[in-house]
Order: C-alpha cells, then structure tokens, then sequence
C-alpha cells in the first residue's frame, strides 16, 4: 500500500466537501497556483522505520507499538476538557445530579521523531520569496530565522506505532496510544477521579523529558453553565486568510498579533457568562504550539481543537484553513455537542472561511444548544473585495430558519457588550 495514501485520502476529502464560497476565495485568491509553487514532501514516510509504518494501519490495536521515549522522540499532549457523559435517551436536566457519571475526557497525543527536522535552508528562502520578505525594508535575515524556527513543526518526521504514559489527576498512570497512520492517539479515558466544574487540571507525561511542550490541562465542565466555541484566524488572531501570501506572512513571520479589542471582548465574556472555552480552527495540529502560546498570552485558555493530518507540504497548509472547513467545523462540534449537550453555546466566528454556515447548520440541528452567534466581519483583507463574503445575502442564506436575535455581524467588538450582558439572564432558562 502506498504510504502517502493516508495524506491523498485527506486532501481528496477536503476537495470533496470544498463548498462553491470557498471555491470563490480560493480562486480570487490564487491559492491553487501558490500551493503549486510552494516546496512539496519536505518530510517523507521513507523516514519512518518500514515496521513502524506498516503496523500503523492497525491504530490503536497495533500490537507491535513500542513506548515512546525521550531519547529517540517528542510527545506533543494535547489540553482538554473532562465531562460527564451523557446518556442520550435522558434530556441532561433529567438526569440525577446527586449521582452523575464518572468524569471522562478524550486524551489525544501527537508523536515525533526527536530532533528530525532537516536542513531548512532551501525551504526557507522559498518562503521569504513568496512573500517578499525585505521588500519593506525589514531585516530579511532576522526573518528568516523565525521562519526558520516557526517552520520545525512542519520538517518533524512523525512516528506512528509510539505510545506514551500519563499521570491523571487521580494519580492512576494511563498508556495513550499507540498513534496510527498520522500519528496521532485520541481515546476516551473513563475515570478521572473527584473533579469540580471550573477546576484546570495538569496531566504530565511519567517521563517528563518525552514531553518538550509539558503537561497538557484537563479543563473541567459540568453538564450545565455557558460554553463559548470561538474561532482563531481572523476572529481572534490576525491571520489574513482570504490571503496566501497573507497566511504565510502571519504564521511565520509576523508576531502573533490579536484582533483589536478581543481580548478585552473575552475577557468580559468570562467574566460575565463564566463559561467552557472551546477553540475550534481549521489550522492542522502543527501549530497546535505556536497557537496555543498565542492563547494563553492573549485570551482565556481552553482546548484547541485542530485538523487531526500533519501536512508535509506547504501547499496542504494552505488548503487546510481554506479548504472543507465547513464540513469540518461542523463535525467538530457536533463531537462537542455528544459531550455536553446541557450547555448554553455563543459561537464566535468571522466572515473569512465557513463560520457562518457551519454555526447555522449547528444551530439548525440543535436550537436548544446554541444561544447566540457572533460573525466578525473582515472588511482589512483586499481579497474579500473579490468575493461575496461579506454581503449581507450572504449572512441571510448562512442563517436560514436561524432567528434573526441569535446571531450578529459585527465589525467592532465594542458593538458586542451589551449583548453579552443580555445573555448572563438566559442561564436560568
């Protein structure tokens, strides 16, 4: 079987569920002829021992997987959030809270050969290329360097067939994995001890060392309470994604920078509502570090939920946060309604990809769920001047049989505050 199959399988998917909004930004955009251009294969499935790659069909079953260790790998643990789970034929407010379920949690693992970044060089100087780094003025050198340093996720071979052990909460030490042909482990652990909504809880690695990026946080929800699912590109972070050049200027070169007024936006809505936070991007999880810091320095933290491939090429990159996002995103959260259907949900999402679709489809399925959506709407970025994303039949057909007090465009966050205020009096309904 050809060992590139995995990664075809999942560009083919994303072709397939391309929406004809999306196919319009791609186009004005010229993503298709950049992600052509753009340096393919940087990592190959050639450097994964031939066992290790051929027993990873087998996933989670695989029964040649070894341990992973500190010597030979790096783990990347991912946050996440405990819940109780639910029984589906119960509405969650029938269900006896005296007496509630154990707490669990979906545990997922990436793994790494260790320090198998190649020589990025070349890749390097291609990047700074595309988008005309020094053109400005700016020094070209020190922007190569944080392409270069942004750029090792992507070079990092990945190693199937690994497994790691973890310490939870309760102290019960838990194998996650092995990973399968991306990689990648996600299990339900069942469990977790005495837990209290609210509570953040660090789950280490037993060998620390394994682990470059430390604990991953198990953040608590109970079944009941406000639970926001927000976006990251261009809702919260500037990523400029109707933009090629834009994306790769955002993600490996420029500082991480907030939307104007967003934190402070956030940090109201915490303050206000006290809800789970939940952060959906259509990003692959080879930024799941870069993100994460962004998050934790700008924004109250919570899980990162990201595409579950580790692209090897540029191109796949790119195609990632503009390609079948909808579909994704949508998936996605009907995973997040499976954990916690009991759950008041403000979705927070802008105009750039599918957000819009993808929370009124959601809204459409589950109008109990979801209380309240807000769409940023990008007005910065030249390449939605080409397209129909910002007008306002657009936001009509998206949220269709959606009532028009459940969701909002808005352009400033400041325009929000009242809103977000209305909603702490929907908790008791």
């Amino acid at each position: 079987m050809d060992p590139s199959l995995g990664i075809t399988m999942d560009k083919l998917r994303q072709e397939m569920e391309e929406t004809p909004l999306e196919r319009e930004t791609r186009t004005a955009g010229h993503f298709a002829e950049i992600e052509e251009a753009l340096p393919h294969a940087m990592t190959s499935r050639a450097d994964i021992p031939l066992l290790d790659n051929l027993s990873s069909y087998l996933g989670t079953h695989n029964p040649l997987a070894r341990p992973a260790t500190a010597a030979e790998n790096a783990v990347w643990l991912l946050d996440n959030t405990a819940y109780h789970p639910t029984h589906h034929h119960l509405h969650p407010h029938e269900q006896d809270a005296a007496y509630p379920p154990p707490w669990q949690a979906e545990y997922v693992a990436a793994y790494f050969k260790r320090s198998s970044g190649k020589n990025a060089s070349g890749i390097v100087a291609d990047i700074a290329d595309k988008i005309g780094l020094g053109a400005k003025g700016e020094s070209k050198e020190e922007g190569e360097k944080t392409i270069a340093t942004r750029l090792q996720p992507f070079l990092q071979t990945i190693q199937p067939a690994r497994s790691v052990d973890v310490k939870l909460p309760g102290g019960e030490v838990k194998r996650l994995g092995p990973g399968g042909r991306e990689a990648i482990s996600s299990q339900i652990v069942h469990g977790l001890g005495e837990l209290k909504d609210g509570e953040t809880m660090q789950v280490e690695a037993v060998e620390k060392a394994v682990a470059p990026h430390g604990s991953m946080n198990t953040y608590v929800a109970g079944p009941e309470g406000w639970m926001v699912v927000s976006d990251i590109d261009d809702s919260i972070k500037i990523t400029l994604t109707p933009s090629p050049v834009g994306i790769l200027t955002s993600t490996f070169v420029s500082t991480p920078t907030p939307i104007t007024g967003m934190p402070a936006l956030y940090a109201h809505i915490h303050t206000t509502l006290s809800p789970t936070w939940f952060y959906l991007s259509a990003s692959p999880y080879n930024l799941y570090p870069f993100l994460r810091s962004f998050l934790h320095t700008y924004y109250h933290p919570g899980p990162i939920v990201l595409r579950d491939a580790s692209w090897q090429d540029l191109g796949g990159f790119l195609a990632s946060l503009t390609q079948g996002t909808e579909a994704y995103k949508a998936s996605r959260m009907e995973k997040m309604y499976g954990w916690l259907p009991g759950r008041k949900v403000l979705c927070v999402g802008d105009s750039t990809q599918s957000d819009p679709e993808a929370y009124g489809e959601l809204y459409r399925r589950h109008p109990d769920w979801i209380k309240k959506i807000f769409i940023r709407k990008v007005t910065d970025v030249a390449e939605m001047d080409e397209t129909e994303k910002n007008q306002p039949q657009r936001f009509e057909k998206a949220f269709r049989d959606v009532p028009k007090d459940v969701w909002q465009v808005f352009t400033e966050p400041g325009e929000l505050y009242g809103a977000i205020n209305t909603l702490k009096g929907l908790l008791g309904t």
